[in-house]
């Protein structure tokens, strides 16, 4: 089980998010854990100078070449490659809900790949239930590593004391929008509150602008979006634990209003025609090229947005409150995607090694890549005189208001229940329905699967 102190400690993580990137935070440790870092650990330094040749799968999520996390990965591996001839780190990249489906259907045969992408709390334990995950202590304590990683926030992927995976971030949910869109729809500020994002929705539409970017084909993202409303409409986190908890139920009159205030936007034309047949990065190409006014999404996407066409036309800003309701600087949090080990991995000690090297260096790497906002490890660096963009520094800045927040969906609740949540609310793209209907989706798949 998950420790169950853990979503009472979700304001605590979400504070020590603040970035440490202009704190200096891992101190004269980060030059000697660097070092070592460009170093094999363990057992992996003998193996890594023999003539055995090994090859090493790493499945991830970061398929766009135009992305820094990109750039990030395919660096590392061709350093770590050049410095270990003998392995070969093979990469199986998928878009997220791509590798979500092939590691069910891996894990189902018991052929989960060297190094997976798992994501926190309930999506994973499954994967640990069925003893597919390596636990990760062991090498934690090499080259200090565990030290690198923001206080609690390992918690999110530990299980019964052990570790199973290392995050690639901790990001919040943000607003971002097109300075030069607004300008040219003469809209002068930002949203405050959820009847100004509709207005202001409306008048994107009139003006032939997409109003908010969105790609649902991956359905995560509506329900990113959706949750957000939620947080608003309760007054604040902790919906789902109350109802996991029997406080509350799915037909709690928070959670109708939030389907409501949804439904408003799908109805104003909030969203690109035919978003359910675009997938998430397609999705995220449609604001990068400037062709819609927001998008709501992950604190993750700040680089990838600085390295597009729109870079230095961009903003961000909180999620708006709803009917007067919800603290702005109470955020969607998003604990990182993670990398996790197969248990049968042919070769677990040199996979540790390689994983040991790349979580090491990850953050540097992100941080010469301009995109060091929103990880999940300290980072050494001011990022104003870094050359960091003016967008990097706002988002920074969110990051320093959080009081708080709550995860998504489907990281809280069972994978079952979730797949109902996810696919309710994309059909919400397609059709309008009673909101009442859709409560009563998410009560009844609740109670049929309660853990």
């Amino acid at each position: 089980m998950v420790n169950k102190k853990l979503w009472k400690r979700t304001s605590a993580i979400a504070l020590t998010a603040v970035l440490a990137l202009s704190l200096s935070a891992c101190g004269g440790n980060a030059a000697k854990n660097n070092a070592a870092a460009n170093e094999p650990a363990g057992n992996g330094a003998n193996s890594g100078s023999s003539g055995e040749k090994i090859t090493i799968t790493f499945q991830n999520i970061y398929p766009d070449p135009a992305t820094p996390s990109y750039k990030t990965i395919h660096a590392l591996v061709e350093e770590y490659e050049a410095a270990h001839p003998n392995i070969h780190i093979e990469l199986d990249t998928l878009n997220t809900d791509q590798q979500k489906i092939k590691l069910k259907t891996q894990a189902a045969s018991k052929e989960v790949p060297d190094i997976t992408i798992v994501n926190p709390a309930a999506q994973m334990k499954p994967f640990v239930d069925a003893g597919l995950l390596a636990p990760l202590n062991d090498m934690l304590d090499q080259n200090g590593l565990k030290d690198t990683y923001q206080a609690g926030l390992l918690d999110y992927y530990s299980f019964d004391g052990n570790v199973y995976a290392l995050p690639d971030g901790n990001n919040i949910e943000v607003v971002y929008y097109n300075k030069e869109l607004f300008e040219q729809a003469g809209i002068t500020k930002t949203p405050e509150t959820f009847d100004e994002f509709l207005a202001d929705v409306k008048i994107f539409k009139e003006k032939g602008i997409t109003p908010l970017a969105i790609g649902e084909k991956d359905s995560w993202t509506g329900s990113f979006l959706f949750m957000n409303i939620l947080l608003r409409t309760n007054g604040g986190p902790g919906f789902l634990q109350d109802v996991m908890d029997g406080k509350k139920t799915f037909e709690d009159p928070a959670f109708i209003e939030a389907v409501d205030k949804f439904q408003e936007l799908v109805q104003a034309g909030a969203f690109p025609d035919g978003a359910t047949s675009i997938d998430a990065t397609a999705g995220g190409n449609i604001f990068k090229s400037g062709q819609a006014a927001m998008w709501v999404i992950g604190s993750w996407e700040t680089g990838a947005i600085d390295a597009s066409s729109v870079a230095g036309k961009v903003g961000a800003f909180q999620f708006p409150t709803v009917n007067g309701k919800g603290d702005p600087n109470e955020f969607m949090l998003a604990p990182g995607s993670a990398f996790a080990v197969s248990a049968n991995s042919e070769h677990l000690q040199e996979t540790k090694d390689f994983l040991n090297f790349f979580t090491l260096n990850f953050p540097k790497k992100q941080f010469e890549n301009k995109n060091a906002v929103g990880l999940g490890q300290k980072v050494d660096g001011d990022l104003k005189a870094a050359g960091y963009s003016d967008l990097a520094i706002n988002v920074a800045e969110l990051f320093n208001q959080v009081k708080g927040g709550d995860l998504a969906f489907d990281n809280t609740m069972n994978p079952a229940t979730a797949q109902v949540h996810l696919s309710s609310i994309q059909n919400l793209f397609v059709q309008k329905v009673e909101s009442a209907q859709v409560a009563k989706e998410h009560h009844t798949a609740f109670e049929a699967n309660k853990q």
